[in-house]
Parts: C-alpha cells; structure tokens; sequence
C-alpha cells in the first residue's frame, strides 16, 4: 500500500519538474514475472524506473538504507529488498527474497554494474542477473536511462529541475546456445545448467543492449565503489560465487 501511495504523491511532482519520456514501454510484460536490467548512472534512478510503468517494481537494495533512519523508513515502506554486497548468508536470504518475488510473478530491478557507475561509462556487469534469470526462467528486459546524471549528478543530495530523463525499454535479451538463439526466460529455468563462460556471455550480451539504448561508451572492467557512490544506492544481486 505504501508503494502506491508514494507514487500517487511523487509522480505528478516528477512530470512537473522533470520532461520525462519513455520508449518501448511495451517491452515490458503486461502480467508476469520479469528482471529489469538498467545502467546506473544516479541515484535518483530508482525514481524514474517505476514512475514509467504501472506495475509495481521491486528493487534490490543496498543494506546500508536500511541500517540508518533517515532512508530506512522508506526503503522498508516500499518493500525494498536489503543486500550486503560482501556477499554470506545475509546475501544468500536477499536472493531467495528476490527469487520469491520473481517466483510470485512481479517485476524485479537490478543494476548489473553492481554500484552506480563512478563515471558517464557504461561497466562490465556481474553475472548474477543471468544466473536468477535462468534459475526462475524469466526474461531479462535492458533498459538504458539517460539524463540522470544532469538530474543528480554523483555526490549530489539535490535533484536539479527541469532536466529531461529519457527511459529506453529494450526487447528481452536473446543469446546463443549450440549456434541457436535463445531467449532468457525461455529456457528450461534450472534444466538450463549454465556454465560460467554462458553466464558471462548472456551478462555481456545484456550489457551490450544497456549501452545501445543508452548511448553509453562500453568498458570491459567493473565499476569501482566511489565514495561517492557508496553513499546509498540499489545494487545489483551478485552472489559471491557468479563472478
């Protein structure tokens, strides 16, 4: 209920303040389960995504949120999903909760890159989306947002108005296996078996539409956690084995 109420207030303030546009929005499944895989550029990511789309939107987050008052509240009122990057048990649960909502037909944010991106690059991303995909069979949606950065640039608690945001849907990631195209999603689940070198060629696949729907230049190396963009921000869900 919270979620909703959030919405209903934040939303005409946003299309108020900021010129919000949206494409390939009907990529996205009507009903049922899917992951929404997006760049990162800035905080206020985890603002724009769901305001675009009328089905709730879940997001895994990193535990700090929730370890200080001040975003704690609103991270548990929208039913946010804690992480502790340096992976163990408490990570492990986190996935399991995220597995529970794909499991229960919702749509599920993840930032592959892990952690906002320290610079207007688009970084390597982990291959843990991959691996929850395939394991609950569900497809992998790219998305690429542009504008955010000029929005709240990294270091910024204060949203600059009268920004325009763009919100860029891709078709569902395909890749291939044994010369023939698949589509995440559409493979069997955990019958998939993939191997590591599968998982990391769907991950760069995934990448690869992030950055042409965001216009993004592509580096082959992981986002380093800046202090600046450790200061709170949803996460990706790597587990410490989907490297």
């Amino acid at each position: 209920m919270a979620y909703w109420i959030f919405k209903a207030v934040l939303s005409p303030v946003f299309y108020l303040l900021w010129r919000v546009r949206v494409e390939g929005r009907e990529n996205v499944p009507a009903h049922g389960p899917a992951v929404l895989a997006a760049n990162h550029q800035s905080f206020c990511d985890s603002f724009f995504l769901p305001l675009v789309l009328r089905r709730r939107v879940t997001y895994v987050a990193k535990a700090e949120y929730f370890d200080h008052w001040k975003t704690a509240w609103f991270f548990r009122s929208a039913g946010q999903i804690p992480i502790r990057r340096d992976g163990g048990d408490t990570s492990l649960r986190a996935l399991d909760t995220a597995t529970e909502v794909l499991n229960s037909g919702h749509l599920l944010a993840i930032y592959p890159e892990g952690t906002r991106a320290p610079d207007p690059r688009l970084h390597k991303g982990h291959t843990g989306v991959a691996r929850l995909s395939l394991a609950c069979d569900v497809p992998i949606i790219p998305v690429g947002i542009i504008g955010t950065r000029a929005v709240q640039p990294p270091g910024r608690n204060m949203m600059r108005p009268f920004r325009a945001v763009t919100i860029r849907f891709g078709p569902p990631v395909s890749y291939l296996r044994n010369g023939e195209r698949v589509t995440t999603g559409r493979c069997g689940g955990p019958v998939c078996g993939p191997e590591k070198d599968e998982l990391r060629g769907i991950t760069d696949t995934l990448m690869s539409e992030i950055g042409r729907l965001s216009g993004q230049e592509y580096v082959d190396h992981y986002a380093k956690r800046t202090r600046a963009g450790v200061s709170g921000e949803p996460t990706g869900t790597e587990s410490p084995t989907a490297r």
